[in-house]
């Protein structure tokens, strides 16, 4: 529960100003009323200073676009993680084609064992990034599957 007599950080001030950009760009305010609330925002030192400014804008909308907000960073998680997972599949592989070198030159021993984890954990990595690759092709317009809605 938020206490209105709170001092608010300058990240706080930051936000609210961004939310009261997208409410001028979507209709919600006139540009003399952004001018004034952004800088009133900006003012601000408590969290009633910045309740005050948000007054009156569409509750609804500011949970969608604060779902949005949301989704957004989640996406960024996603496609981190994906990133690290695939940086350590790359690096386990070379690693595992390394040894299987190494042991095969000096042995004689050239059954490509490596192959069998590297495709195990390829696989994982492929099903890893699948959403984030269906995500993208969506956005840009790409190829839909069958089910999923009428074709474009």
């Amino acid at each position: 529960m938020t206490k209105p007599h709170e001092r608010v950080s300058t990240a706080e001030r930051e936000a609210a100003a961004g939310l009261l950009a997208d409410a001028a760009a979507a209709g919600y305010l006139t540009t003399d009323e952004f001018d004034h609330r952004v800088s009133v925002a900006y003012a601000a030192v408590t969290r009633a200073d910045l309740d005050q400014v948000m007054a009156e804008l569409p509750p609804e909308w500011i949970r969608s676009r604060e779902k949005s907000r949301r989704r957004g960073e989640r996406a960024i998680a996603q496609q981190a993680a994906a990133r690290k997972h695939l940086a350590a599949y790359l690096a386990g592989s070379s690693l595992m084609f390394m040894i299987w070198l190494a042991v095969a030159v000096t042995t004689g021993a050239w059954y490509p064992w490596f192959l069998w984890p590297v495709l195990g954990w390829g696989f994982g990595v492929y099903h890893h990034t699948k959403p984030l690759r269906r995500a993208h092709q969506l956005r840009d317009g790409g190829p839909r599957s069958l089910g999923r809605g009428p074709a474009i």
